[in-house]
């Protein structure tokens, strides 16, 4: 993930020209050229995306997660299997994530399928975690209904204590999703609501780019 540089003006990536002439062959390389401007020219999060999945009733639900990391294979965040996401996308995993950049006036849309990723890999981040961090991920039955905040608090308490002195290891119901994306669409602000869309579009296992219209 690339880091801030301060000294960009986030001023000039607004009303930038979005051409499916010009953008990137890839959408992970355009995806990766528009999270640098992103980073560089101070957003809040930008690694923030809201992610939508649905149940086996189709009653969607969404939520904000934190991107973790991309490369050609997709894009990964971290959760507890057992959560609300974690068993929707157990059961369809077929998934929807927007990135919406308001201080650059961009807006990134992805659809694709959800995997898990291999354990090895939800290993080394974990244990990239401040202690605090895994021990609550540890102890909390995520999208659970529990008996009020004290009880949480006193299973956190009481594993820290016995954490105490050892390295805490992942629990098996919390690890990554990789999202293996089947279409992206970039958004890009103009006057007079003209906004630039320029949707790629998996095809036989080829990107296929496209404009759409605002």
């Amino acid at each position: 993930m690339p880091k801030k540089n301060s000294s960009a003006d986030p001023v000039s990536f607004r009303n930038a020209v979005l051409d499916e002439n010009s953008v990137a062959a890839d959408p992970v390389q355009q995806f990766s050229a528009w999270f640098t401007d992103a980073v560089n020219s101070g957003v809040t999060e930008p690694e923030a995306m809201f992610l939508a999945t649905a149940g086996k009733n189709g009653i969607p639900s969404g939520r904000i997660v934190l991107l973790k990391g991309f490369d050609p294979k997709g894009f990964v965040f971290f959760t507890n299997y057992n959560s609300r996401k974690g068993l929707e996308i157990k059961g369809s995993p077929s998934v929807a994530v927007v990135f919406h950049w308001k201080e650059i006036e961009r807006q990134v849309r992805i659809t694709g399928m959800a995997e898990r990723i291999p354990g090895h890999e939800s290993d080394t981040y974990f244990s990239s975690r401040p202690i605090d961090s895994r021990i609550s991920a540890m102890i909390s039955p995520q999208s659970s209904v529990i008996p009020n905040r004290i009880h949480l608090e006193a299973e956190f308490t009481s594993m820290k204590l016995r954490m105490e002195g050892k390295e805490p290891e992942r629990p098996s119901h919390w690890g990554g999703f990789r999202i293996i994306p089947v279409s992206i669409e970039f958004w890009q602000s103009q006057p007079h609501r003209l906004h630039d869309r320029i949707q790629y579009r998996l095809e036989n296992g080829k990107w296929i780019i496209e404009r759409l219209a605002p």
